[in-house]
């Protein structure tokens, strides 16, 4: 499939947005960018990342036979290829942490941002956030799916509002080539995708529950002014936290927080 190389784009989201809708689009085409002048995080937020040392890659997927209801599925599918790849160079004490994010220690190594063209029953077509561990976003076509991914490779300093960030090479100590893992992590996904469509989810949710962060331990959260400690016991197959604090309790993506 085609790997498209950029030296600058506003988002490589927006970009694979824009070839959707002029009708370029190719399922499992991939977007990477040198820079990002307006990268983007979950829930609205900016996604920093230094000129020509990180990976800033999109893919385009027509996710059928998938239905808005598999959108975890899908989320859990991108995070296990993400840690698979950087696990394979950063060695242990990489992880999962919940939804989606790429861990090691107790450091985030990079994000993903899955959003969708989703066509109503008024036939009215959206771009939207996948709503992972929800059960809103459910009803309508999903035609395609864009997922963004930003891995720290190479970058040694970070700016000073983002909490607990790691790179590749602050762990080995080693430079790598940005462009060479987009293209082993490309691989890495469709060979988990093609899995997760004709052998289905089961294999693809054991391992991403096995390489959960903090699974079995303590950790403190906050659920709106409230910060409590539970321990992390699981996902389920909809994409909710599964947390145990005397009782044990479910929560979807986005209310709570994680406090590190």
């Amino acid at each position: 499939m085609p790997f498209i190389e950029l030296h600058t784009v506003d988002s490589t989201n927006n970009y694979a947005l824009r070839q959707i809708h002029a009708g370029l689009a190719q399922h499992g085409m991939a977007v990477f960018s040198h820079e990002q002048s307006a990268g983007k995080g979950q829930r609205g937020k900016k996604w920093l990342s230094a000129r020509g040392l990180n990976i800033a890659i999109s893919i385009l997927l027509k996710p059928a036979p998938l239905a808005l209801t598999d959108q975890f599925r899908l989320s859990a599918c991108v995070a296990l290829s993400v840690y698979e790849l950087f696990r394979k160079y950063a060695g242990d004490n990489v992880a999962i942490k919940w939804p989606n994010d790429p861990y090691w220690k107790d450091r985030k190594a990079g994000g993903i941002l899955i959003e969708s063209i989703v066509k109503s029953r008024e036939t009215t077509v959206r771009s939207r956030e996948l709503g992972v561990g929800s059960q809103q976003s459910t009803v309508g076509n999903w035609e395609w799916a864009v997922v963004g991914i930003g891995i720290n490779i190479n970058q040694d300093s970070f700016p000073p509002g983002l909490p607990n960030p790691v790179s590749l090479r602050e762990i080995t100590e080693k430079k790598s080539e940005p462009v060479e893992l987009a293209k082993e992590l490309c691989r890495i996904f469709n060979s988990r995708f093609d899995e997760l469509i004709h052998a289905g989810f089961e294999n693809i949710y054991r391992q991403y529950v096995a390489h959960l962060y903090k699974l079995d331990q303590k950790v403190k959260l906050k659920k709106d002014n409230r910060v409590f400690e539970a321990t992390i016991k699981g996902v389920s197959k909809s994409g909710r936290l599964i947390v145990q604090h005397g009782i044990e309790e479910e929560f979807d993506f986005g209310t709570i927080e994680w406090i590190i």
